[in-house]
């Protein structure tokens, strides 16, 4: 450990597993001794390092197949890096895998100890805790049935309460939450806040970008088992969806824009025509996109949109929507948005402009086609601006009934 603030370190990790190309029991028999032409290494992490303070939220994002379980479970020591180290310090619950600790022939109160117990607790702490993991989990009713008989929402629930009164220091949450219902995610939710709120360290893989933006200080994005991006949650967020949207549907960036393409993008200032990245609430806006070709475009679809610096939507409009005729097009067309009268709250937007057809769907997106500031000169807070009024009348007391 680098510094005593320091809770986890990892230092040059890499792990590598072995793909065998045989088929069959009788083919690897056969192959035995051989050279290593039936087996190829396949390296999920390379090289990751970072360290991990006391008290910080993390997010791991990243498309399927990126190395965000592995390095998850490399930190909560499941599985062993090929090479480099992995350090901890605390105590550590991990929710990994779904029902992972649990023995399907054992009921639900027997895993409860048994998981417990894998996690650190001793008999007489568990004692202790049970009726409250009990109750947190929601399935009193099934506790004493043999969990291989449960649902994946209800190992969730068992497995999500165990784990977090066990008193961590450290928890490690993998994409098992998702499997709940609302509800109960509502509740996971606002336990990982109270987590927080006492200065527990949380580390998170999740491929909710939402609830990444939402929880996590710190995102850390990885690509091919490499770290892309180390730093704060908006910018992580925003290499993760640039990365996604230069993919097309083979995973090259010349399918996604052999039809068409944006060419260039314009914010601007209605009033003056000029460019801008300036306005105050109640301003208005043109926002101009324009699309090139090279041969004709039917039912073509221009669409924009403004969202947060999380990504979160605010505003989202297309030609269709706006009731434009499609007329088939070669060559250059700019497609202008008015928008009058903006009535956004303080702070920083992205605005996202796409194009598309009806029958091919979206072929090009640019997530941060441009950026506003909007200066609001109301004392509100959010993502709306309104002209809000308030009245605080005195309720007349009633007098006292005379006996």
């Amino acid at each position: 450990m680098t510094s005593s603030n320091t809770v986890i370190s990892v230092e040059d990790v890499s792990k590598r597993f072995v793909i065998r190309k045989e088929k069959s029991l009788k083919e690897r028999v056969v192959n035995f001794g051989r050279s290593n032409r039936h087996k190829e290494d396949f390296w999920a992490l390379r090289d990751v390092s970072f360290e991990v303070n006391a008290g910080t939220t993390i997010g791991l994002i990243g498309a399927n197949g990126s190395g965000k379980s592995t390095l998850l479970k490399t930190i909560g020591g499941i599985i062993q890096p090929t090479s480099g180290v992995v350090r901890r310090r605390g105590r550590l619950a991990a929710l990994l895998e779904l029902g992972a600790g649990f023995h399907p022939d054992l009921t639900g109160r027997e895993n409860v100890y048994l998981n417990a117990a894998i996690l650190g607790l001793t008999r007489k702490e568990t004692d202790a805790q049970f009726d409250s993991i009990v109750d947190f989990s929601g399935i009193e009713q099934f506790i004493d049935t043999q969990v291989k008989f449960y649902s994946s929402g209800m190992y969730v629930r068992l497995a999500f309460a165990v784990a977090i009164h066990v008193d961590p220091e450290v928890l490690l949450v993998d994409e098992v939450l998702a499997v709940g219902d609302e509800p109960f995610q509502r509740k996971c939710m606002d336990r990982i806040r109270a987590f927080q709120a006492d200065g527990r360290t949380i580390v998170l893989v999740s491929h909710s970008l939402d609830t990444v933006g939402d929880i996590c200080d710190r995102g850390i994005v990885l690509s091919h088992g490499v770290v892309q991006f180390d730093g704060d949650t908006p910018t992580a967020l925003r290499i993760l969806r640039e990365g996604f949207e230069a993919e097309g549907p083979d995973g090259s960036p010349e399918s996604l824009r052999a039809l068409a393409q944006i060419t260039d993008t314009a914010l601007v200032n209605p009033s003056t025509g000029e460019k801008t990245k300036l306005i105050r609430s109640g301003d208005s806006l043109r926002f101009d996109i324009t699309v090139e070709t090279g041969r004709p475009i039917e039912e073509w679809v221009v669409g924009m949109g403004i969202d947060t610096p999380l990504g979160h939507a605010v505003f989202g409009t297309n030609t269709i929507r706006l009731g434009i005729t499609a007329e088939p097009f070669t060559g250059t067309k700019t497609i202008s948005f008015s928008l009058p009268n903006v009535q956004l709250g303080t702070g920083a937007y992205f605005i996202h402009a796409s194009f598309g057809t009806l029958q091919g769907g979206e072929f090009h997106r640019i997530p941060q086609a441009a950026t506003i500031e909007v200066q609001d000169s109301t004392n509100n807070v959010g993502q709306v601006s309104i002209d809000a009024t308030v009245e605080a009348a005195l309720t007349p007391r009633r007098a006292a009934r005379s006996r």
